[in-house]
């Protein structure tokens, strides 16, 4: 009886003791998390929107604190996107021993990526891009082998990709693009599946805008379930792989490569048998080749202006400038009248504010569109000046690309790649098809990657202030173009915003940009706004629905509360396999609350770019991720 009740007592003290033990680790950790917490305040120099100042406080429980997630009173997620915060990210941060997301994207965070962060073994998601982070890539990023989204865009991260990722095997996104990166895809040293060849669960991988160079990884073709790859403006060569999934990808994937080679529907030179082992001779002639052939075109260039200059109208000058500056073939209006049957009005594909736009074939085989100026309307010539000036300036996939210019005393026209698939508008108002969700928020993005581009990837920023469906073409694979900058500005001078009388499309315009002809950034925001109301409504703003009081922007945000059913393309409700009715209602909450922030009355309200950039693409991964999971 005694030994009993004396065994009873002594299990009672060993467990008290070990809760007691418990208790006091939990509440170490606990104390160890806000001093980590505390420590990523104390390196933020800038904080806009006074959260951390005003919400991070000793005074509450910091799971309660503005963007920090717990689960059993430790912390599991640091969201502090888009918060316009500045600093360093503190080291102190590889101490929250369970963090699994970490996402400080579109701030102004700077100086090097703490390597502290390798301590974050439970690390599911790590999102940092669109700051201003540099140095090399941390190579000991490696040890964080849960690691499934990893995305250091838009950053001024230098030096290679470094091998040790080849350990992150649960990775199925990475995204490095508009960073300063050099150097081949593959390691230096040993073969090429030790990098990207044991990443099979790869389904994203974006590494365009850089500098990186050599071939592509045949062992690329080993990653199965890729199915996005962006390796466009960098300087890569050799042969494009054409098994696995690149039997999906487009010339999309490859673009300003200009040593690729492969099969002519990338839009690249056919190779040779030899190209791929001559490509490395070829670099050190060129070197001396290339100079000398651009000072022979400059010199022919020189003559020729003199020839003009003599013989025609100021006005061709500035054209036949525009021609040699960008290096585009020269085309006659002989060639023109003969690519397009003397404009035969079988090959009009439309009629704009200044001219008509004609489809044609080059002799070369080349389908392309022709925009030619009804120069007896007053503006046209402003216009397609106005056009040759942005164009001459700006390179991006998003944009439609130009090929050439002619100027002469009977036409001003511009030849343009041929977009097969015709204009958004068209593509979204043909009641022929009913188009997914993740087809419409793709086409989006590709928008928003252009607009990012003009507002903030150039010296002096491009206001487009005609955005709207009918202007983003859709080329073979899908993928959005804008085009037509007929009426666009050139914010020179540090100028935030400019006045100007030429008013854009009724509907897509923002209201100070129609009612006191004030041009900025924002305005393009605005149009972007009911672009993304209209892609999930299918309804025009112009629609004979909307008209008095009520808009299209009045519209949904009057149902947006308890009827958002009832301003949806009811053809996308009828569209299975969207990842359940509760998943698919959340993205058109997201996308339709993202459009009324752009398209606030006023402009300092509304969203810059780079945050639009970042919520679409989330959505976009989302949507991507549900429909591979099917």
């Amino acid at each position: 009886m005694f030994t009993g009740r004396f065994y009873g007592a002594s299990l009672l003290v060993v467990l008290v003791l070990q809760s007691c033990i418990n208790c006091s680790a939990i509440s170490s950790s606990n104390f160890a998390d806000q001093l980590a917490l505390l420590a990523f305040k104390s390196a933020i120099k800038l904080d806009p929107k006074n959260v951390l100042e005003s919400n991070w406080t000793e005074k509450t429980n910091f799971c309660n604190w503005f963007g920090v997630s717990c689960g059993q009173q430790r912390v599991k997620a640091l969201r502090l996107p888009s918060m316009g915060l500045q600093g360093t990210i503190s080291p102190h941060v590889g101490n929250l021993s369970l963090l699994m997301e970490l996402n400080l994207s579109n701030n102004s965070f700077y100086g090097y990526l703490p390597h502290e962060l390798s301590h974050l073994l439970h690390l599911r998601v790590l999102k940092l891009e669109y700051n201003r982070l540099k140095g090399k890539l941390p190579l000991s990023l490696y040890h964080c082998q849960k690691l499934h989204f990893l995305s250091l865009a838009a950053n001024g991260f230098t030096g290679g990709i470094p091998r040790e990722w080849s350990d992150l095997t649960s990775l199925r996104s990475l995204s490095l693009r508009q960073n300063y990166l050099t150097g081949t895809i593959q390691p230096s040293l040993g073969p090429i599946p030790e990098l990207f060849g044991n990443l099979i669960t790869l389904e994203f991988l974006d590494l365009s805008q850089n500098s990186l160079s050599g071939t592509i990884p045949v062992s690329f073709q080993a990653l199965l379930h890729l199915k996005y790859l962006n390796l466009s403006c960098n300087k890569l060569s050799g042969k494009i792989p054409s098994r696995g999934p690149f039997i999906n990808f487009t010339a999309q994937s490859f673009m300003e490569n200009k040593a690729l080679c492969g099969q002519t529907t990338l839009q690249v030179l056919p190779c040779t048998s030899q190209s791929s082992q001559k490509s490395h001779r070829r670099e050190f002639p060129l070197k001396y080749i290339l100079p000398a052939i651009a000072l022979v075109i400059v010199l022919a260039s020189l003559i020729y202006l003199l020839k003009i200059c003599q013989g025609n109208h100021v006005p061709n000058l500035y054209s036949t400038v525009f021609l040699h500056t960008v290096e585009h073939r020269k085309i006659s209006y002989g060639e023109l009248c003969h690519a397009t049957n003397d404009f035969c009005e079988a090959n009009l594909l439309g009629v704009g504010s200044f001219g008509s736009v004609y489809k044609g074939k080059l002799s070369d085989g080349t389908s392309v569109a022709i925009k030619v100026l009804n120069l007896e309307l007053e503006g046209a010539f402003k216009s397609f000046v106005a056009e040759c000036e942005v164009l001459r300036t700006v390179r991006h996939r998003n944009l439609v690309k130009i090929i050439t210019t002619c100027s002469n005393s009977k036409v001003r026209a511009l030849v343009l790649h041929y977009m097969p698939n015709g204009s958004l508008e068209n593509w979204l108002h043909s009641h022929r098809n009913c188009h997914d969700l993740l087809q419409r928020v793709g086409i989006m993005c590709d928008v928003a990657f252009a607009l990012e581009y003009l507002h903030h990837g150039l010296s002096e920023p491009v206001v487009h202030c005609d955005l709207k469906p009918s202007n983003v073409l859709l080329d073979e694979n899908m993928v959005a173009h804008v085009g037509d900058f007929s009426i666009a500005k050139i914010l020179t001078e540090n100028k935030t915003a400019l006045l100007t009388k030429t008013i854009g499309t009724f509907g897509y315009i923002a209201p100070e940009y129609g009612s006191e002809g004030r041009v900025s950034t924002k305005g393009d925001i605005y149009s972007f706004g009911i672009m993304l109301l209209e892609i999930l409504t299918r309804k025009k703003p112009t629609d004979t629905m909307f008209g008095g009081e009520l808009s299209l922007r009045q519209w949904v945000n009057a149902s947006l509360s308890n009827n958002i059913m009832e301003v949806v393309d009811s053809c996308l409700l009828r569209i299975k396999g969207s990842g359940g009715i509760i998943s698919i209602l959340g993205h058109f909450l997201d996308i339709l609350e993202l459009g009324l922030e752009c398209s606030r009355e006023l402009p300092e309200e509304r969203s810059d770019i780079r945050d639009v950039v970042v919520k679409l693409n989330n959505i976009k991964m989302q949507l991507l991720f549900n429909t591979s999971a099917r």
